[in-house]
């Protein structure tokens, strides 16, 4: 492979990252080449190591390096509380408020028909077995509130209470410290909605 051909294949690597397009990957690909080759081959070793031993969770799909992760094993968590999110970035970022103590299921997606995405590609029998534990009191629908989020929270709601389970979905509204004049209108029409 030429220098060029070199250069080019890690642009092209780089620019598969969500967001990133020709000209930040030409940055990114420039600087770990011109000033930060030590950084370069630690990023390259820890994509080599995540790719090798990151898996999915046995009960939850969440990315783990063991058969079941963490926050599944914990005797601390409420097991009667399952949460339903899109991604693991979408659990991690749930984790990080400190606010649910309960357990997850990581979709790995969302329903997209037009994608051709559907009910088992994403998992939902699995889901469905789990929320249907005795143990689980509670269902509560994390998905985005996108149309393919809202499609998805639709379906596994109606799913699960056909089924004698207790739904919840994940509340939207206006956000803390926010001016209404710049919020925008779909926000304050569902906040006006669900209000309490």
């Amino acid at each position: 492979m030429s220098d060029a051909n070199a250069l080019e294949g890690l642009i092209q690597a780089l620019k598969r990252l969500p967001g990133v397009g020709v000209k930040s990957a030409s940055r990114m690909a420039f600087h770990l080449l011109q000033h930060d080759r030590d950084g370069a081959q630690r990023l390259a070793r820890a994509l080599q190591h995540a790719t090798e031993e990151v898996r999915h969770c046995q009960r939850c799909h969440t990315f783990t390096e063991s058969e079941i992760c963490a926050t599944c094993l914990s005797p601390k968590r409420d097991t009667s509380k399952l949460c339903v999110v899109e991604t693991p970035a979408d659990q991690s970022a749930l984790e990080r408020t400190g606010a649910y103590k309960g357990l997850y299921f990581v979709l790995m997606g969302k329903l997209s028909p037009l994608d051709g995405i559907g009910p088992n590609d994403i998992g939902l029998k699995k889901l469905f077995d789990r929320a249907c534990d005795p143990q689980v009191q509670e269902v509560i629908l994390a998905t985005n509130f996108t149309g393919e989020g809202e499609a998805t929270a639709y379906v596994i709601s109606e799913a699960l209470m056909a089924r004698g389970v207790t739904v919840t979905r994940l509340a939207r509204g206006v956000p803390a410290g926010s001016e209404l004049e710049y919020v925008d209108l779909g926000t304050i029409a569902h906040a006006l909605v669900d209000r309490r």
